[in-house]
C-alpha cells in the first residue's frame, strides 16, 4: 500500500540523507517538537474556534524544505460536541480527507539555522479537504541555540478548498477561516 499522498513530502525529506547514505550536516534537518494550530471563523452569529497540539513537520534549512502535516481530527475546543461533530463529519468530511498539509521550498536565502528572527515566505502547496491550492504565506522564524520557532497567520478561503456552507448556516460559518500556526523545532538526530 501507497502512503497517502500528505505524507509522501514528509516521508521525502526523512529519508533523503539515508537513501544517499549520507547523515544530514549539523544543523541543518529539523523536526516539530511542539505545535499548535489554532483556527477560527468570525460569522456574524457564531465564533468557532479550534486548535490541535498534533502538528508534524520537518524543516530541511540548508536545501529550504519543508513540510507540515496535521491530523483534522485532533482540533478540540468547539462550543459544543455538536459543533466538532459538524466539523469532522459535514465540513472537512475527516473520514475521506484526514489530514492538511503544506509542503513546498522557503524563498529567502537566509540561513535559518543561524541565529537570528527571520520573515520568510513559505511557497508551497495547502492541502484541505483533499484539495491543494498553491500558496506564498509569511512566516517569522527565530532560531535561537540550535532551536527554530515558527509563526505564521493566514486566512483560507473554504471555497478553494470546496468546503460548502450550507444555507441555512451561513450565518454561523464564514467563509474565511483565520489560521494561527506556533512550532517549536529541534534538530532531527
Amino acid at each position: 500500500m501507497f502512503p497517502p499522498r500528505s505524507l509522501i513530502p514528509l516521508l521525502a525529506l526523512a529519508s533523503a540523507a539515508l537513501l544517499t547514505g549520507a547523515r544530514p550536516a549539523a544543523g541543518q534537518l529539523f523536526e516539530v517538537k511542539k505545535g499548535t494550530i489554532t483556527f477560527h471563523s468570525n460569522a456574524p452569529l457564531e465564533l468557532i474556534r479550534a486548535s490541535s497540539e498534533k502538528l508534524i513537520g520537518l524543516l530541511d534549512t540548508e536545501k529550504k524544505n519543508y513540510a507540515f502535516k496535521i491530523s483534522m481530527a485532533s482540533f478540540k475546543g468547539f462550543n459544543s460536541p455538536l459543533q466538532g461533530e459538524h466539523f469532522n463529519e459535514n465540513y472537512v468530511e475527516t473520514t475521506h480527507y484526514p489530514d492538511a498539509s503544506f509542503s513546498g521550498k522557503i524563498i529567502e536565502d537566509d540561513d535559518l539555522s543561524a541565529d537570528g528572527t527571520y520573515t520568510i515566505r513559505a511557497k508551497g502547496t495547502l492541502t484541505v479537504h483533499g484539495i491543494a491550492q498553491e500558496r506564498i504565506i509569511k512566516s517569522t522564524v527565530t532560531t535561537k541555540g540550535g532551536k527554530v520557532h515558527i509563526e505564521s497567520n493566514f486566512s483560507v478561503m473554504l471555497a478553494d478548498h470546496d468546503i460548502k456552507i450550507p444555507r441555512i448556516v451561513s450565518e454561523k460559518l464564514s467563509a474565511e477561516v483565520f489560521v494561527e500556526v506556533r512550532a517549536d523545532l529541534e534538530e532531527k538526530h
